[in-house]
């Protein structure tokens, strides 16, 4: 069972990752070139009866929530998608020219992200049945009471929502919060995260993390991811609020005549009674359309929409504010290959893909995917053998000069030797966890062992690690000629996921595998 839900978990991790392909056909004259959300992936056996019941083949790739804001905002995503389907527009609309891009949208399906604890814990502190207020949540949470998961608002709009609506129930603005009141609500939302113990890039892969670890009490998430999990969950409505997907599908301004018209009939066939049901009986989505029944699964209460930040500027506040304030800290560990093989062109898009983590990159993702105040990260470099580790900490003020270091650890990197992947894996695991941390391994090559132990000696060894140990995930970059079978396996065994740089680059698989850490 353990191997099963992971693999549907490395299956949502791949198919994250910027420009990443879902099933569907080439581009044609009736195809239909979506970018959406990992969110949708669960729609693909759905929109394969859309090419026969409303003549649309339709083409997914997935992104992130910010970066597909991104590439819609700079015009990239014109280059190659004719829509876009993510679970909400409201990031994408506070972006100065965002508008500009956009044509027609559809919402499609409703889904609002609440709290989903197990049901003897539910009971243990009263909220079964009982109206509960975002404020008792977080009374509960700075009292240790619960724990909970919930992905990283930079990364997924699942996170990105919980934290907009936690922020504004707790704040006593009156309307929708501005940046001025982010930092007045900071300690409440120190006190509220204080419970987080998972974290993750996407609402999928935090479920399967959830479902290993049965040590976490619950999870912020998609009403319809947690009504869709194996063990049952108590759901809890804020009863001041919650803020809702509402999955609209977009057509940009630049898609051609052809491609507007299969959108039309898309958006259409997606709004109809019968797949409106397929959708809410499928996938736990609440239907969008007026007047169509719903399923008694999702409760009597009253869902209160709380207010969205009306400004860019507030929006990022609040992710800056959750990265380097206010979440656990964490501890990342980058196991990279610096063998022989690495020599040229590979060794520098390796220090690219560092130094863009230290503050290079520009973008709104780039800053939201550096390394964060308050986190420790620890270089192996390795070849034959594994290089001493070598430890950074970004401290909570000033981290410029620690970056700095980090930056230039990155851009002295050389190449040459053996491949010792398996033995320089275990001196990662060797290392010491600080306990309520979020711990991570990154393990990146190129090729395959050539040195040292081989696969089943590390996995003899992690298996006899401590559990908390063996908690940690190692993240596995596909590169060169890795050793595909191999690198899944280990992604497998920890608990982790893989990431494919093959085809995108050393840099997109590091931002991504950000959201994770």
């Amino acid at each position: 069972m353990r191997r099963a839900l992971i693999a549907v978990a490395l299956l949502l991790a791949a198919a994250c990752g910027a420009g990443g392909e879902g099933e569907g056909p080439a581009d044609g004259p009736d195809v239909l070139r979506v970018l959406a959300g990992s969110e949708i992936k669960d729609l693909e056996p759905l929109l394969r009866r859309a090419e026969q019941e409303a003549g649309v083949k339709v083409r997914l790739s997935y992104t992130g929530t910010l970066d597909g804001a991104e590439q819609v905002a700079s015009g990239r995503a014109a280059e190659r998608v004719d829509a876009i389907w993510f679970s909400s527009n409201r990031y994408l609309s506070l972006i100065d020219g965002a508008q500009a891009k956009l044509a027609t949208q559809t919402k499609t399906m409703v889904s609002p992200v609440v709290l989903g604890l197990k049901p003897a814990k539910a009971a243990e502190l009263g909220w079964d049945g009982k109206p509960v207020t975002w404020a008792d949540i977080a009374a509960a949470a700075k009292d240790g009471r619960f724990s909970f998961g919930m992905t990283n608002p930079a990364s997924s709009n699942s996170g990105f929502s919980a934290l907009v609506g936690v922020a504004a129930a707790l704040s006593d603005a009156d309307g929708a919060l501005s940046a001025e009141q982010v930092a007045g609500v900071t300690p409440k939302l120190k006190d509220f995260f204080s419970a987080q113990r998972l974290t993750a890039g996407s609402s999928g892969w935090l479920a399967e993390a959830y479902a290993r670890d049965q040590g976490v009490d619950g999870m912020v998430n998609y009403e319809s991811v947690l009504l869709g999990l194996r063990e049952p969950v108590t759901l809890i409505y804020p009863s001041d609020g919650v803020v809702s997907a509402d999955y609209p599908l977009t057509l940009l301004a630049s898609a051609p005549e052809e491609k507007k018209a299969l959108y039309g009939k898309l958006a259409a066939w997606l709004r109809t009674p019968a797949v409106q049901k397929d959708i809410m009986t499928g996938t736990h989505r609440r239907p969008i359309v007026p007047g169509e029944a719903q399923d008694p699964k999702f409760g009597s209460a009253q869902l209160i929409e709380l207010p969205f930040p009306n400004r860019r500027s507030t929006a990022d506040e609040l992710i800056s504010t959750y990265l380097n304030k206010v979440r656990v800290p964490s501890e990342a560990t980058f196991v990279l290959d610096t063998s022989g093989s690495m020599q040229g062109d590979r060794i520098d898009a390796l220090r690219t893909a560092l130094v863009a983590l230290t503050g290079a990159d520009a973008s709104a993702s780039g800053a939201f995917t550096r390394f964060l105040n308050r986190e420790t990260v620890t270089m192996i470099p390795f070849s034959g053998h594994p290089d001493e580790p070598v430890p950074f900490t970004i401290p909570e003020r000033d981290p410029e000069p620690v970056l700095a270091q980090i930056k230039a650890f990155a851009e002295d990197l050389d190449a040459g030797g053996g491949t010792a992947i398996y033995d320089s894996l275990s001196a990662a695991y060797d290392r010491p966890v600080t306990p309520g941390r979020y711990n991570s391994i990154v393990l990146m090559t190129d090729g395959e062992n050539t040195d040292g132990g081989d696969y089943a000696a590390f996995e003899a060894r992690y298996r006899s690690l401590p559990e908390e140990r063996r908690r940690t995930p190692t993240f596995v970059v596909l590169f060169g000629e890795s050793d595909v079978e191999e690198m899944r396996q280990v992604a497998q065994l920890t608990g982790g996921a893989v990431f494919d740089a093959r085809s995108t680059s050393l840099s997109s698989a590091f931002k991504e595998i950000r959201g994770y850490q």
